[in-house]
């Protein structure tokens, strides 16, 4: 979870979009109270720690929009954020890679190795 938060590829599961929403929520809320404390350097403090957390959520919801199936623009309709929290995403491997829900596939060879050792 939250490998790459920063890069537009791949797809992420609902709860780590969830997180991601509630993160930055919480992230504005802080910028917001320790900003008033700061003065003439609250505009710099505002502008340093945002940015991040502005990429860091587009980059999630572009994510999200790729497990749906679709590009990361569709988070500019109004709401659809919303609507990526509550959608499940394409259960089969898209355009923009395999499903996170996916279930790690076992290497049969591997299995019959590992059988045989646990029985010695």
């Amino acid at each position: 979870m939250f490998k790459d938060c920063f890069g537009f590829e791949g797809r992420i599961r609902r709860l780590e979009y969830g997180l991601t929403y509630i993160i930055v929520v919480v992230g504005i809320n802080l910028i917001f109270v320790f900003g008033g404390f700061l003065g003439k350097f609250s505009n710099l403090f505002f502008i340093i720690t945002f940015i991040p957390l502005a990429v860091f959520r587009v980059a999630q919801a572009t994510k999200r929009c790729h497990d749906l199936g679709n590009s990361g623009w569709f988070q500019l309709i109004p709401f659809y954020t919303f609507w990526l929290i509550f959608a499940d995403g394409q259960l089969t491997r898209n355009e923009y890679g395999s499903n996170p829900k996916a279930i790690k596939q076992i290497d049969i060879s591997q299995l019959g190795k590992h059988l045989e050792d646990d029985n010695h």
